[in-house]
């Protein structure tokens, strides 16, 4: 978007391969390094060793594979995610306190992705298997990432509710980088940082909530729902 400044250097790779049908091109290190945004201080540099083998054609190949940043969330602030309001997917204002003593698993989502149909698809499966003990899963469509995400609202909800029976809330399309970033996304992301500081990286990055609205973890795009899980059953039993 015009308004991201800083991330034009870094996504402007990812938007062209998309129309072309190739795989996108591979970063080298020093463009990693020469990214003004990077943190060679994350932990993600310590505690991951990326797969050679390409599992998605949308995304860069230093994203695939590993399960998640493996952080706890920082120092405690006074604001807790129970803080914001937010509009749904009809436009309407939806106080997030609503979710008080829930586990939540925030996920940006995007109709078009190579991720879409296995994230979408494993999203439903966990919701249905835990809404009863207490969790929710609220989806933030964002189009700032190879533009998949180009539909209005309602053309997303039809998307999200006919294909993949999804009965978790969506809401409203937001930003979740750049000057206007959901004030949302700019507590989720500094509470956890991530691998290139703050910055969300693509479609399907995570970030799960304890009971009191607290951060506690967040994953890489390609971190499968399915192997989150075991996190959500130990936030949901505690």
């Amino acid at each position: 978007m015009a308004s991201m400044a800083y991330s034009t250097t870094f996504f402007t790779p990812f938007h062209d391969f998309t129309q072309l049908g190739t795989n996108p091109p591979i970063p080298s290190v020093p463009f990693i390094k020469t990214c003004s945004f990077g943190s060679s201080k994350s932990a993600f540099f310590q505690h991951h060793v990326f797969s050679q083998q390409t599992t998605s054609s949308i995304l860069p190949r230093f994203l695939i594979k590993p399960k998640s940043f493996s952080l706890h969330a920082r120092a405690a602030t006074e604001k807790t995610i129970y803080d914001f309001t937010v509009k749904d997917i009809d436009r309407k204002d939806v106080p997030l306190s609503k979710f008080k003593g829930k586990v939540l698993l925030i996920v940006n989502v995007a109709s078009r992705c190579g991720l879409t149909s296995s994230n979408y698809s494993e999203l439903a499966h966990i919701y249905e298997k835990y809404k009863n003990q207490g969790l929710e899963i609220l989806a933030f469509p964002c189009n700032q990432f190879g533009m998949q995400e180009p539909g209005s609202n309602q053309e997303i909800k039809q998307f999200a509710c006919t294909r993949f029976k999804a009965e978790f809330p969506i809401f409203d399309k937001v930003d979740v980088n750049g000057l206007f970033t959901a004030p949302v996304y700019k507590f989720l992301k500094s509470s956890v940082g991530g691998f290139l500081g703050d910055l969300i990286k693509w479609n399907f990055e995570k970030f799960l909530v304890d009971k009191n609205g607290k951060v506690v973890e967040r994953y890489l795009p390609t971190t499968s729902p399915f192997q989150i899980e075991k996190d959500i059953q130990r936030l949901l039993t505690t």
